[in-house]
Parts: structure tokens; sequence; C-alpha cells
């Protein structure tokens, strides 16, 4: 097995500030818009952002959790069962709001289209956005990409890439991990 580090320290920091003034660019003072992370890894950047953005904006920013469990299209495959589903934290009105997706990962795009369905249960947002730290860009099974990018990796399907995360990782990395054959 080959591991290849694509971000780790400082850059890892780096990478996240600028997505930062990515949004502020974009969204202003944040007044209409919102931050989703999806559960479960997008959660950590989401928190990430949303401490960034006060840090910058002086205040504090619209973020919540999505709980995508049963709007996936392989729910069922899976073997997933209600007591393993996470938990929706949205306290504020998604109804006419700029909504930004956040996940760490975006890889076949499905995870994004079951956001989708999932946020319609809280009303119907002015725009959806979509922010992510890793884009695999050639291995999309629906035609979704993203507004916000971290870092752009090309792999193929046996190569995974794993997102750690200070909070429950002990380190922030992105590393790519081939198996050898």
């Amino acid at each position: 097995m080959k591991q290849s580090i694509l971000l780790d320290g400082p850059k890892f920091q780096i990478t996240i500030k600028r997505l930062c003034q990515q949004l502020i660019e974009n969204h202003g003072d944040f007044s209409n818009s919102a931050i989703i992370g999806i559960q479960p890894r997008g959660t950590f950047l989401a928190n990430r952002i949303a401490k960034e953005l006060k840090d910058m904006l002086g205040k504090d920013v619209d973020t919540g959790i999505l709980d995508i469990t049963f709007f996936r299209d392989d729910f069922r495959l899976k073997g997933n069962s209600p007591l393993l589903a996470n938990s929706t934290q949205i306290d504020f009105i998604v109804e006419g709001k700029n909504v930004i997706f956040v996940d760490d990962v975006l890889w076949t795009g499905r995870t994004i289209r079951s956001a989708m369905d999932a946020i319609q249960a809280f009303g119907r947002s002015e725009r959806i956005e979509l922010l992510c730290l890793v884009d695999r860009r050639f291995s999309r099974q629906i035609p979704i990409q993203p507004d916000y990018i971290g870092i752009q990796v090309d792999s193929i399907d046996s190569q995974k890439v794993i997102v750690s995360w200070e909070e429950v990782d002990k380190e922030d990395s992105i590393v790519l991990i081939t198996d050898k054959k």
C-alpha cells in the first residue's frame, strides 16, 4: 500500500482560510447565507469554516448539520439501520437563504444529491452551493460540481482519499492511498 500526503500542517489551515475568503467574496456578511455540514465528516469542515468566518467577520454565521442517511440511494444496500443514523441540527430558517453544503470529499456526487433531497424538509432555499475540501474529479456518477474547492485530486476508483481531522484523528491531513498490486 502506497500513501501520498496531499495536504497537511500549515497548508491545511491556509486552504481553509482561502475557502473562507472566497465565501466572503460571494456572500458578504452572511446575513442571508448559511453553512450546512453533511454528516458525518463534512461536519468537521463546516465547524472549521464557521469558526474561521466568525474570526473574519466578527459575528456568528448560521451553521447546521444535515443527516442524509435516509435519503441515500444505497441506504438498504449498505445495510444501514435507523440506529446508525446521525443527527440533523438546523436551528434556523432555510427558506429563502443561500445554503452552502460542506463536505470533506466529493467523489461520485451521490452524497450531494441526497443532501439536496434532505434539505427540502427545511424549506426552499434561494440557492444551494457546494464547498468541498477534496474534489475527486474523474469519478462522478451524477453531474454535480463544487463551487469552492480546497484541492483537486485526479484519482481512480481503486484509490482512497482519507481526510484526517485534529478533532478525532489527532492531525489534519489529506492522504491518497493506492493499493500496490
